[in-house]
């Protein structure tokens, strides 16, 4: 499949969607098929920084200790500190209003055990982490402004409870080669990482938020 593909699901979705008063996203949609998921090796989870932004601002929050803490302020929305860890470790609805507010979390690397202790009942069922393989298990010498830029073009992509990947990949006020390369660059990177590659992919379309799926595939 090419992008071409992806271009004209693109643009029928636009033809066939009414105008609305807000800014409404693209989202990329994928049905799997043929994978046990029961199984780990069959479960798919990777990050993709993208060519282009989402279409959607993400959030980043940091877990640090004191002497991270200035430098994280001026890159990252919000910034807790160690000494706040307690707070939220003890108050299971405050953190989950953290979870939702933010789209990733950085951890100072030698605070890890704590970041977990406090945060992971409700981190990590939701996927949200700290993960080294997107980079946000960070130390002093993290050039945290280069990250958090990075960051904001990066998807993370998950099938590990679910035969559906669902994905904001931009918005309607973005150039249209720009989304379908977004999304031709995640079906790319996602057959990569499936046992069988493509012939574990049933299905994909297009839709913006309040628009009907378009077929790709």
């Amino acid at each position: 499949m090419n992008k071409n593909k992806f271009l004209e699901a693109l643009k029928k979705a636009k033809q066939d969607s009414k105008k609305r008063n807000f800014k409404q996203k693209v989202d990329l949609i994928v049905n799997l098929k043929d994978l046990d998921l029961k199984k780990p090796e069959q479960q798919v989870e990777f990050f993709l920084k993208l060519h282009y932004n989402k279409g959607k601002e993400s959030k980043i929050c940091a877990l640090v200790g004191p002497e991270l803490a200035a430098k994280a302020k001026s890159s990252c929305d919000n910034v807790i500190v160690a000494d706040d860890f307690q707070k939220y470790a003890g108050d299971k609805k405050l953190s989950k209003k953290l979870c939702n507010e933010y789209d990733f979390f950085i951890a100072q690397a030698n605070i890890m055990a704590k970041v977990a202790a406090a945060f992971g009942r409700v981190l990590g069922p939701k996927g949200k982490m700290p993960n080294p393989k997107s980079g946000c298990v960070v130390t002093d010498k993290t050039d945290l402004n280069a990250l958090c830029e990075s960051l904001k073009q990066t998807v993370k992509v998950s099938a590990k409870t679910s035969l559906i990947i669902q994905l904001i990949i931009g918005n309607e006020e973005m150039k249209d080669e720009e989304i379908a390369d977004n999304a031709y660059s995640i079906y790319e990177q996602l057959a990569h990482h499936l046992p069988n590659e493509k012939h574990n992919i049933k299905s994909v379309f297009l839709k913006l938020t309040m628009g009907k799926p378009v077929k790709v595939l």
